[in-house]
């Protein structure tokens, strides 16, 4: 994290986190603001009404002052504290609202990122440090609220005090030596040295804070996933109770928290710097109450106003201390915001340069041009040099071994990469120039890896919940899914998995691949793509969706990812990859016909198997 910040980009990053919280949480700096006002000046009407109360039984014992003062306490607390509550509820809400809109924008930048910077090391550790600054410790947009209610709270106690304390040190003791003016120099000067002090040991607390949260930021990526996701995640449930993975995540986690050692340490520091500013403070206020029983010993004032002044010292001496603990919170609350900032900030590369609607037309032609790529961080191109032509509406295969290039391929395609070397194009236009929602449009994938969320069934296929109810049935009906729809108790409604709701419903690997299925077929897009996407199906299921979907998609442009070769049949042409090359391209007679390609390799292999 930026260890150094100028006060203009202080400035800016506090009215930057200003201008996000009013975005997403509207009045509650302006509530909030409205609380703190009332709340710190109810004391000092009470101080000075007290006040003036026991001079009056001290002295004249005004009756009609007596009652005026006493009802006055009454209804300023009453009114005030009516205040205070209603301010407090409905801050309570708003910011009870406001760690459901910081969830939201983490989320949403996580969203549009680049598909690329989510695999980067460095960027996922600049992600856990900007979810720590966003939700942990209480720091950048929540200290954010805190540190701008110290700072209202502080300068009207300053304010209020330096007023009401002016007639102490006007009023006359008929002492040369205490009357002297040099006196409320010495106190303010005495508070003022004691606040910065304050301040300089808040400021050497917090950088020891710092670097704790330095420390412990991997540690807390490690923790949070070995003592929570392991645990947490139905998809690790079966391997975690039969090879007891348990025993080996609690070992890490029990090493982890040996080595979290450091934490005494910076607690204890933290600890030293803090009981030395309660002593000075201690020795302020006592230096403070000295001068004001001397002079009210003096006969400067009367008992009531000895109240007054002790009461209102105190709160002067809380106030520039607090002022100055604020003016270094925000030091470090610009510094939690600008890791915050400067993760919302990484750009994201892959939106087009301009807006084309490329779903004006109706023939899409894709062409690979001398393509190469290699993952971040990587050495070794898991795509070489590859040159390929899809025509519209055609059929394409790609077959290959595992780790042969066949799924990079269509990540380059999706767009979720952008090739090292080479172009794709789209109609003759680099697919790097097209808007990138509107190049996403015109494709309908369903990955090998898909996911489908714990939403009712019609949510899921539409990703909307604004759908045809007939294209879904439509969608389910071409996919072979009505068996399986028909026993859903809520139809369309009925919710996807248990996570949420007890009526939901559990769907096998093939069922969740039919729901896919669907769900490409509902896009309606021009571009069809699916990776692997009868895994999960028996040979006969597979047979019969490869069949529909030849048939259904006879006016799209079609590429399939298969290990079973079967499926080639299908196609007007295959592909076949091997160590991230293209090595052969023609049609599956074709390619069967060279006996000593890697295609027949492949085929005479897949024959073999089913023979056994």
């Amino acid at each position: 994290m930026e260890q150094k910040l100028t006060l203009k980009r202080r400035i800016a990053t506090t009215i930057r986190g200003l201008g996000i919280l009013n975005k997403y949480c509207p009045g509650l700096i302006r509530d909030k603001t409205l609380h703190i006002l009332i709340s710190t000046l109810q004391p000092f009407c009470n101080i000075w009404l007290s006040a003036h109360i026991i001079n009056e039984l001290s002295a004249t014992r005004n009756v009609q002052r007596i009652i005026l003062f006493a009802v006055s306490i009454v209804i300023i607390n009453f009114v005030s504290t009516l205040l205070m509550n209603l301010l407090n509820k409905v801050c309570v809400e708003k910011e009870a609202q406001m760690w459901s809109y910081f969830q939201k924008i983490f989320s949403d930048k996580q969203v549009s990122m680049d598909y690329v910077d989510l695999e980067n090391a460095k960027i996922q550790h600049q992600k856990n440090q900007a979810a720590e600054d966003l939700f942990m410790f209480g720091n950048g947009l929540s200290q954010l609220v805190w540190s701008t209610n110290g700072l209202v709270k502080s300068v009207v106690n300053i304010a209020v005090s330096i007023a009401m304390i002016i007639t102490m040190f006007t009023a006359k003791a008929g002492n040369s030596i205490i009357d002297s003016p040099i006196w409320a120099s010495v106190i303010l000067l005495s508070i003022i040295i004691g606040g910065i002090y304050n301040s300089m040991a808040y400021e050497k607390e917090n950088k020891v804070f710092e670097q704790w949260c330095q420390d412990t930021v991997w540690f807390n990526r490690v923790f949070m996933f070995y003592g929570w996701d392991v645990y947490s995640s139905t998809e690790r449930a079966k391997d975690l109770r039969i090879y007891q993975q348990n025993i080996l995540a609690d070992k890490v986690l029990a090493r982890m928290l040996c080595k979290d050692k450091k934490g005494d340490k910076h607690i204890f520091k933290m600890a030293s710097y803090q009981a030395i500013a309660v002593l000075l403070s201690s020795i302020v206020n006592a230096a403070c109450y000295l001068f004001v029983v001397l002079k009210a010993f003096l006969g400067a004032f009367g008992v009531g106003s000895i109240v007054q002044y002790v009461s209102v010292l105190g709160r002067l001496n809380e106030g520039m201390r607090e002022f100055m603990f604020t003016l270094s919170d925000n030091k470090v609350c610009c510094l939690h915001l600008c890791g915050l900032f400067n993760f919302l900030d990484i750009p994201n590369r892959q939106q087009g340069k301009e807006s084309i609607r490329i779903s004006d037309t109706e023939e899409y032609c894709i062409e690979f041009c001398n393509v190469s790529f290699k993952y971040p961080e990587t050495e070794r191109y898991a795509l070489k040099n590859l040159s390929l032509t899809i025509n519209n509406k055609q059929s394409l295969a790609i077959v290959g071994m595992n780790g042969s290039g066949k799924t990079t391929m269509i990540k380059l395609l999706c767009r979720l990469y952008d090739p090292t070397e080479g172009e794709i194009l789209l109609n003759g236009v680099n697919i790097q120039e097209f808007d990138y929602e509107e190049y996403k449009r015109i494709l309908s994938v369903v990955f090998q890896d898909f996911k489908l969320l714990a939403f009712p069934l019609g949510q899921n296929i539409a990703v909307s919940d604004d759908f045809d109810e007939e294209r879904v049935v439509e969608s389910l009906k071409r996919v072979g899914f009505m068996e399986r729809f028909a026993s859903m108790p809520k139809g369309l409604d009925t919710p996807l998995y248990k996570d949420f709701e007890e009526t939901g419903v559990e769907i096998s690997g093939g069922e969740a691949q039919k729901i896919a299925l669907a769900r490409a077929l509902y896009r309606d897009s021009p571009i069809i793509v699916l990776d692997e996407p009868t895994a999960a199906l028996d040979p006969i299921a597979e047979l019969e969706i490869y069949s529909m979907f030849h048939k259904l998609i006879e006016n799209k442009t079609a590429i399939y990812i298969s290990h079973r070769l079967s499926s080639c049949k299908f196609c007007d042409k295959v592909a076949v990859f091997h160590e991230g090359e293209l090595v052969q391209y023609d049609s599956h007679e074709k390619l069967l016909e060279d006996k000593n390609g890697k295609y027949s390799e492949l085929w005479e292999a897949q024959l073999q198997y089913y023979r056994l």
